[in-house]
């Protein structure tokens, strides 16, 4: 007699095995591979619907139960569309110590003094713990309960007898099933877990709060169903030596993707920053070597000041140090300005940082950055109300970048009295209007510096 054969399949990417094996050997990821030979000759039957939920025209469906519900933070607000929706499932993940539990805690307790009872669920810390944070940020509120359970069941049971307006669950990662085989923390147990609180949600109107983890590169622990099963995904980012904090939505079936919410980490706990216009510039004299750009944060248009510093050197391999702007994007910088406008930094010691510990990641800031380097190189000083921002080519061009029209106008509204942008068209003439503002002769050749 034949003997059976077995089919083991991953429930991440789908690759199938003859035998199963601890790690998926297509997506890499651990613990997703099961035996799909018990499913195989099953087929599924229609079930019959019952009156309450047939299905009917989109236009008969009522909206009154699916409005937004403030949460009392604008800035939180912001990023999720208007508020929290009845139902929906939010992830929010995180660097550790990064300020997820210090923010939903504050979301928990201007929920709790808006007359909504709030289920806090800690599965990383005790109640006294959390009461000791909650006490010092002020956040105390006889409408917000709160309970240290690690088991899903429990929870549910707290669910039940609770009966929240609002569940925020500490982390996902961090609570287990006893349906689940394996540890908390493994994706069976964490697809289980967060498959069961949005099954919840949705059956009873209830919006859930997911505190995710991240891995060592930055993506959100557990399996990549995670993101596809809840409705927003927002990413909490920041230093931790540094106060500021951003909230990005990298998903949102409510609203747009493109909101960032700011925020400070204080002694009292965090709070909301409406005008981030100020916190990435400085505050001292006109040195040289200082320019600033307009940097698009989503839908903001934020002023963020790029330092440089140009140093004499002997040593065989001059050293380039950047900090929150991108190393190649400099090095190919430098070689436009040697090449396009005469600037020759090639035995040099070069260093570039923004201000306030942000990180520019677009094109935006090349002609600012190229500014900042020559004004260090020349010794000019290009005055606090002047900015610059488009992305620059390798012929040296100066090329447009998107949402022109909204970076000049933050800049204009902030005082900003010369902007060079796009219309300048080569880099060379971009620095001559910033030596013109800074009052550096216009025919003083640059080559004779070096």
């Amino acid at each position: 007699m034949a003997k059976p054969t077995s089919t083991f399949k991953c429930t991440e990417c789908g690759w199938q095995s003859a035998k199963w094996a601890g790690r998926c050997g297509e997506c890499q990821q651990w613990g997703t591979v099961i035996d799909a030979t018990a499913d195989a000759g099953q087929r599924l039957t229609a079930t019959t619907v019952s009156a309450d939920r047939s299905a009917r025209p989109i236009t008969e469906v009522s909206e009154a139960d699916v409005s937004h519900w403030p949460t009392g933070i604008d800035e939180f607000d912001r990023v999720l569309g208007g508020g929290i929706v009845p139902g929906a499932a939010i992830l929010l993940s995180g660097e550790p110590g990064v300020g997820k539990s210090t923010l939903l805690l504050e979301v928990a307790a201007r929920a709790a003094k808006a007359k909504s009872r709030v289920l806090y669920v800690s599965a990383e810390e005790s109640v006294n713990q959390v009461k000791l944070r909650a006490r010092r940020t002020g956040a105390l509120s006889d409408n917000l309960f709160l309970a240290a359970e690690t088991d899903l069941g429990v929870v549910l049971g707290q669910i039940d007898a609770v009966k929240p307006e609002l569940l925020i669950v500490d982390s996902v990662q961090t609570v287990s099933s006893s349906l689940s085989d394996g540890i908390a923390g493994q994706p069976s147990q964490v697809r289980e877990v967060a498959q069961t609180l949005i099954r919840v949600a949705k059956e009873r109107g209830l919006p859930v709060l997911l505190v995710g983890h991240v891995t060592k590169d930055g993506s959100i622990a557990g399996p990549r169903l995670l993101e596809h099963l809840v409705d927003v995904v927002c990413q909490f980012e920041g230093d931790r030596h540094t106060s500021l904090r951003f909230v990005r939505a990298l998903k949102n079936r409510f609203g747009p993707t493109d909101e960032v919410g700011c925020f400070e980490m204080t002694g009292d706990g965090i709070a909301e920053v409406p005008d981030p216009s100020t916190l990435f510039l400085s505050r001292g004299i006109t040195v040289s070597g200082t320019c600033v750009t307009v940097s698009m944060e989503g839908k903001r248009a934020l002023p963020v000041e790029i330092q440089a510093l140009v140093l004499e050197t002997s040593a065989p391999n001059p050293r380039r140090v950047t900090n929150g702007v991108d190393s190649s994007r400099v090095a190919m910088l430098l070689a436009v300005l040697d090449q396009r406008a005469g600037i020759r930094l090639h035995d040099k010691d070069i260093y570039v940082s923004t201000v306030g510990g942000v990180r520019l990641n677009e094109p935006g800031a090349d002609l600012a950055i190229a500014i900042a380097l020559a004004s260090a190189a020349l010794g000019y000083a290009v005055p606090h109300s002047f900015a610059a921002f488009g992305e620059i080519s390798l012929a040296g061009e100066v090329r447009p970048v998107s949402a022109a029209r909204q970076r000049t106008s933050e800049a204009t509204r902030l005082g900003y009295r010369t902007i060079v942008d796009a219309r300048t068209g080569s880099i060379r003439e971009a620095l001559d209007v910033a030596k013109k503002s800074a009052g550096t002769p216009f025919d003083r050749e640059l080559d004779a510096v070096f």
